[in-house]
């Protein structure tokens, strides 16, 4: 399995790689914050169809970029959720707060 990333792509979009847990949450968030400053665009998407295993680590991170961008003045969208995330996040009670794509 591989070691968590985030990474900007095309258009505006940030895109999360490999598993997500407590080994990466504080990095990916740190990258997370300096990308989402860094974006031009004031509508930013992330893509999480590439996530292979996420603990609640993953949806904590989502959820602390989410308020990132605001914080920058921008919106985010969530694209390409996996199953087993959104099933967590329904649990949770968080699928209302993820602005999801799908």
């Amino acid at each position: 399995m591989s070691r968590g990333s985030l990474r900007e792509v095309q258009d505006g979009g940030l895109a999360l790689h490999g598993v997500i847990d407590m080994h990466v949450g504080a990095e990916l968030r740190d990258a997370g914050r300096r990308l989402l400053a860094a974006s031009r665009s004031s509508e930013v998407w992330i893509d999480c169809a590439a996530i292979t295993q996420s603990s609640s680590v993953g949806l904590s991170l989502l959820l602390c970029l989410l308020r990132d961008a605001r914080a920058t003045g921008k919106t985010l969208q969530v694209r390409n959720l996996p199953e087993d995330m959104r099933q967590v996040a329904e649990v949770y009670g968080l699928l209302e707060l993820l602005p999801l794509a799908d």
